[in-house]
């Protein structure tokens, strides 16, 4: 089976599990990405198939999420542009969502699956014969390689389903307008990538035969999809468990680790919260804090409170055990690997995605709390929300039901026969 995604460390990094499930049950397995993945998939362990030119996605998308627009226009903030959470009536409507797929089609998927990484993966599935290939969301070299060589195909989410819920409302929008005014500019862009391989655009090209979603169940979206619910296991990377965590696994007082991720330092230009502000949030509190935070993110910060431990990298799975909170931005790999511990969270949401609904749904949830993010954090809002989540024994005894809950979903190693039936179902169609 081929495994596809686009040249981002976080998004490959989901896949992982289950493509040791897969091959350890016996499967030939094979990651393609762009050329600057290559090296993050073999150091997973997994065979690698370099599909396309490198990516440089950071190079693509400047200064916190602002990318180019094709025509030489001014930068769009796709990151606005492109909010297909559909959590407002305004966002529902036939203009604004006719627009975030025309800025997703035009500039980001394009990106993401460029024709020649598209036409590298077509014919590595040619020469190889795949009988499945799962594919990141946003990778749709994925499924245009299965159309094009009738292997059957899934989808493997990284958060919500956000664009399955887009799309089922635009498709609802688009079949009551009159024929003449239809347009679709996903089905637009695919549509000529798929002629070359003698395919027909269906809607099976952007949300899969079916979806693999590794997030709890009450944040399945109200989509009608073939949905395979899958537990998440924690993946972080290659890493070497530093030996002052395992020397301190048990702290005289309690530690919180601070974590903006990796996505916004490395790809997006920069975080979308004050490094200042959260040093200065937990200056005064009796805690241990270990912050990952690196060079550029510090910038010209005069001085590390003394009860902060800055390190650049550490993985969250060795971490969090030791951890009675995490402040962090609310993506969905630090998201899912501190609800997997049973940890507490503060999440200051990046607006990447799903972050503010989230967020939103561990506040209700009652294991964390969620403030607000563009500008809004403060020293003093920060520094009350980690003494509420540490002081009051309910935020711990929630985590500690939620992580219980995620147990309730297969692990990977279980999906593993439902794959086989799947494709067996789907296979050559």
């Amino acid at each position: 089976m081929v495994f596809a995604t686009f040249a981002a460390a976080a998004h490959m990094q989901h896949l992982v599990p289950l493509a040791w499930a897969m091959r350890a049950a016996g499967h030939d397995v094979v990651v393609a990405s762009q050329p600057d993945l290559i090296e993050e998939i073999t150091g997973a362990g997994l065979a690698a198939v370099e599909i396309g030119a490198d990516l440089r996605l950071s190079e693509q998308i400047g200064d916190k999420g602002m990318i180019a627009e094709p025509s030489g226009g001014p930068a769009l903030d796709f990151v606005a542009l492109t909010d297909l959470s559909c959590s407002q009536p305004e966002r529902t409507t036939y203009d604004y969502l006719h627009t975030a797929f025309t800025v997703l089609s035009m500039c980001v998927y394009p990106a993401l699956s460029s024709e020649r990484a598209i036409g590298d993966l077509v014919d590595f599935a040619r020469d190889w014969k795949p009988d499945l290939i799962v594919w990141d969301t946003m990778t749709f070299a994925g499924p245009v390689a299965a159309m094009a060589t009738g292997a059957a195909h899934a989808r493997l989410m990284f958060g919500m389903d956000m664009l399955g819920l887009a799309r089922q409302r635009y498709r609802a929008i688009l079949a009551s307008r009159p024929p003449g005014r239809r347009e679709d500019p996903v089905a637009e862009w695919l549509t000529p990538l798929l002629d070359v391989y003698g395919c027909r655009f269906d809607e099976q090209a952007v949300v899969g035969q079916w979806t693999i979603d590794p997030l709890p169940a009450a944040l399945r979206l109200p989509v009608d999809l073939h949905y395979l619910p899958m537990r998440y296991v924690p993946y972080n990377g290659p890493a070497t468990v530093p030996s002052w965590l395992w020397r301190e696994s048990s702290p005289t007082r309690p530690r919180v680790c601070v974590s903006l991720g990796v996505s916004a330092r490395d790809l997006l230009g920069g975080d979308q919260v004050s490094v200042r502000e959260l040093l200065d949030g937990v200056a005064d509190l009796d805690v241990d804090i270990v912050a990952t935070l690196d060079a550029g993110q510090l910038g010209d910060s005069p001085s590390v409170p003394d009860n902060v431990r800055v390190v650049d990298f550490v993985p969250l799975n060795a971490l969090l055990p030791t951890c009675s909170a995490i402040v962090n931005h609310g993506g969905s790999g630090t998201f899912l690997t501190a609800l997997s511990h049973g940890v507490p969270q503060v999440i200051v949401p990046d607006m990447m995605w799903d972050t503010p609904q989230t967020a939103e749904w561990l506040e209700r949830e009652g294991a964390g709390l969620c403030l607000p993010a563009n500008g809004g954090l403060t020293a003093a809002t920060l520094r009350e929300a980690i003494t509420r989540v540490l002081s009051e024994p309910s935020f711990a005894g929630r985590a500690e039901e939620v992580r219980r809950g995620l147990y309730g979903a297969p692990a990977p190693r279980d999906v593993v026969p439902a794959l086989e039936r799947l494709t067996a179902a789907y296979g050559g169609r």
